[in-house]
């Protein structure tokens, strides 16, 4: 796998992507830093930080764009204005899970004709997307930023899945998830990665506190319930695993839950893991 975490500590952390060393804030990892690892820190091809703005030092030292390999996923890397550069390394055994699980589904389901479905919501650069497509789903990927979805189908076509059944679709969630329903399309599993804030394409308000319920909600309608899964994961401070539970657990009442942390790992034994999000499943 063409990642690793280094290091962390004193609120920033150490990561290489490809050949492509990083140093990036990390609220989180409020103890020091591995004294054994003072050198890497020092040899970082590039830093970001917030401490006066948005700032990037060593950017013009990385290439625009460079793809690495995350378990047999391609994604196309590059750097943002926010230090973002195009996927969540937490998120990574999250694609995994709908892997295996979508590839279960098809073995055990699998009848002339049949089809998995899988829809990703808020659905950024497309991991969890290309990862589903690779065991098998048809997808439909929607993300309210135009250039994300774009970034999508770039990673579609380094995969060589543009010819794969995958919808890409540019809207705000709840308005795709109203049509959705009206049509009465249905979906064996759903992945759904809410902003704490945001806006839709049109501008459309998104405050996860107020509109989460009406989300999952429409998401128990377009969920075929044919033994597949619906994935919730947040980022939102506040939103620990119980919390996410309990919001599953409402709307789905008879279903069975799993539910955990989102962990940035490393294979490092001297590299302290690093929690960054939380996780909850229908089994």
């Amino acid at each position: 796998m063409d990642y690793t975490l280094i290091d962390s500590g004193l609120g920033e952390k150490l990561e290489q992507f490809g050949n492509h060393t990083i140093a990036r804030p990390c609220s989180q990892a409020i103890w020091s830093k591995a004294k054994s690892k003072e050198d890497k820190w020092a040899q970082a091809d590039a830093t970001f930080n917030r401490k006066k703005g948005l700032n990037w030092s060593g950017r013009d030292a990385l290439p625009e764009a460079w793809i690495v390999d995350i378990n047999g996923v391609k994604m196309k890397l590059s750097t943002t204005d926010f230090g973002h550069l195009g996927i969540f390394p937490e998120t990574f055994e999250l694609w995994t899970m709908i892997h295996d699980k979508i590839t279960r589904s098809i073995k055990q389901n699998s009848t002339p004709n049949s089809s998995f479905n899988f829809l990703n919501l808020f659905a950024y650069s497309g991991g969890a997307t290309m990862s589903a497509a690779k065991a098998g789903a048809h997808c439909c990927h929607v993300d309210a930023s135009k250039g994300m979805v774009q970034w999508a189908k770039e990673n579609a076509k380094i995969n060589q899945l543009e010819d794969h059944p995958i919808r890409w679709i540019v809207d705000d969630v709840n308005k795709f998830l109203a049509r959705e329903i009206k049509r009465g399309r249905k979906y064996d599993g759903i992945l759904l990665d809410p902003p704490s804030f945001g806006r839709g394409k049109s501008g459309e308000l998104y405050k996860i506190e107020y509109a989460l319920t009406e989300t999952l909600e429409n998401v128990k309608k377009v969920f075929s319930n044919k033994g597949g899964f619906v994935l919730l994961t947040s980022h939102t401070p506040g939103f620990t695993p119980t919390v996410l539970s309990n919001l599953l657990s409402k709307v789905f009442p008879k279903k069975s839950l799993k539910k955990g942390e989102l962990l940035l790992k490393s294979d490092e034994t001297d590299t302290l893991h690093i929690p960054n999000g939380t996780w909850a499943c229908t089994e």
